[in-house]
């Protein structure tokens, strides 16, 4: 009997271990699950800073382009607003006859520093000139045909007048040059 006591005493003894082992093989499964998904949210965070991290860059790329942009092209609606006021001081020059010139000698040399003046100020904000001569060939990015005449000894897409100058702001235009051009198919 005693040898009975023994056997169930080591059978307890047995699935009680059994039971302490499968109770701890259960608890590393269950950490385990908790390990590979605290991984997973680490991740999911880790993904998301990084796209935030891009995103605030971006940002701030673009932020940096705009207050670029305008500072350099900001005023060019003043400045399209400027042109015919350079326009009407240079016509009023070129009207000036010689007998005017003589009798309003001052007046026409303060249109002509008052011109000047308004050509420095255009300069020091990057406005610049587009001044096509005649027999220059018309550029479309540059120039806008207001009309189109056959005029002999020319060829077609040839400039053949110039009503107004263009004007560039940087690399962008605030006005094309406004031209005739020729119509004729042959030289």
């Amino acid at each position: 009997m005693a040898e009975r006591k023994e056997d169930e005493f080591l059978d307890d003894i047995e699935q009680v271990a059994a039971e302490a082992n499968a109770e701890a093989e259960e608890e590393i499964s269950d950490e385990a699950v908790e390990l590979d998904t605290l991984r997973a949210e680490r991740d999911a965070f880790k993904d998301k800073f990084m796209r935030a991290l891009a995103d605030a860059e971006n940002s701030r790329k673009r932020a940096d382009k705009d207050r670029r942009e305008a500072e350099q092209y900001g005023g060019s609606k003043l400045a399209r607003d400027m042109l015919p006021v350079y326009d009407n001081l240079k016509r009023a020059l070129d009207a000036a006859t010689d007998e005017q010139r003589e009798a309003f000698g001052p007046l026409l040399e303060g249109v002509e520093l008052t011109l000047r003046e308004l050509q420095n100020v255009f300069k020091k904000h990057g406005i610049e000139r587009i001044s096509p001569v005649e027999g220059d060939p018309f550029d479309p990015q540059l120039h806008q045909a207001m009309f189109e005449a056959p005029v002999p000894g020319t060829t077609h897409g040839q400039i053949i007048q110039v009503s107004a100058e263009g004007f560039m702001l940087y690399d962008r235009l605030l006005r094309p040059a406004q031209v005739g051009v020729s119509s004729n198919t042959g030289g």
